[in-house]
């Protein structure tokens, strides 16, 4: 039967392993899935979260996906039957929320009432909910802008107050603009990639999730051996320099980890702030989404 895997830039391990054919030496039978050609319309970023990719898990677009903190608990929160597989380890330097030198902004508190923007529903708004929490102030305090694609321009016009950016995209940022910090990944969670499945699939496919599991690992290892060989693949589909996309690789840790209770702790919480701040209607139980069997799928590489 085919395996169905989602990949896109922003998971780098998939992305990597899409293109060195890793995969198909065990699984022969692969239907490589780009996520930005499924429908993923935007939406205001006031009304709670976009659908995700979690939910082409149910659609029939693919089998297993690697993404940040959010989607899973927003497919989890509309009553998908998502189960965890791995994570990274912690990526704190992979991202932050900035500022212009000059701008009045220099704590969270200061976003009151700001346009702020982000990837809504990826694993920039969980880092602004903490942040928002950490300060005292909800979602609705501020003028969330949802900007996948042209957040930088955005922010380097003016035209928002704020950007949680990541690498590379802040790269270019940091060279023409001069930046304050006001909210670092690190100290408020661990910002972790990871990877899930249907229940269905873990249950039923055990052996060739093992597979996936084991291309994911050796795809880590491969960019950790060869981050500028890597940065040439992601700077040949989206032009940005191959020195960007390198610097950002480099700061990333690889190899994938099994689930433990400090990430569980950390999900629920954020999968609490989301509830509560009405960016999902359901609330949820992080810890049913996890089979501690998988674990030894991860910890036998």
């Amino acid at each position: 039967m085919t395996v169905r895997v989602g990949y896109f830039p922003q998971n780098n391990t998939l992305w990597v392993l899409r293109h060195l054919g890793i995969l198909e030496q065990t699984l022969p039978d692969v239907a490589w899935v780009d996520l930005r050609t499924l429908d993923n319309p935007r939406v205001d970023p006031t009304a709670g979260l976009p659908s995700g990719h979690g939910d082409h898990l149910f659609d029939g677009g693919y089998d297993v996906i690697g993404t940040g903190s959010t989607p899973p608990v927003t497919a989890q929160a509309k009553g998908h039957d998502i189960v965890y597989l791995a994570v990274s380890g912690p990526r704190v330097e992979n991202g932050r929320l900035v500022v212009h030198a000059a701008s009045g902004i220099h704590d969270p508190a200061d976003l009151k009432g700001k346009r702020v923007a982000l990837g809504h529903g990826s694993w920039q708004t969980t880092l602004l909910l903490l942040a928002l929490e950490r300060a005292g102030l909800t979602w609705g305090d501020i003028v969330p802008v949802d900007a996948y694609g042209d957040a930088a321009e955005l922010f380097l016009t003016g035209e928002v107050d704020a950007w949680v950016g990541s690498y590379p995209f802040l790269t270019r940022v940091e060279q023409q603009a001069e930046l304050r910090e006001v909210i670092p990944t690190e100290g408020l969670f661990s910002h972790r990639s990871l990877w899930f499945t249907s229940r269905e699939f873990a249950t039923t496919r055990r052996a060739e999730l093992a597979a996936v599991t084991a291309a994911l690992q050796l795809a880590d290892e491969w960019i950790r051996d060869h981050p500028a060989d890597a940065a040439a693949l992601f700077s040949a589909d989206d032009g940005r320099p191959v020195a960007e996309w390198e610097h950002a690789l480099r700061t990333r840790p690889w190899g994938l980890l099994p689930i433990d209770d400090d990430f569980v702790a950390e999900q629920q919480h954020a999968a609490d702030l989301f509830y509560a701040n009405g960016l999902v209607q359901r609330r949820i139980r992080v810890a049913d989404a996890v089979l501690p069997e998988l674990g030894e799928l991860v910890a036998s590489r």
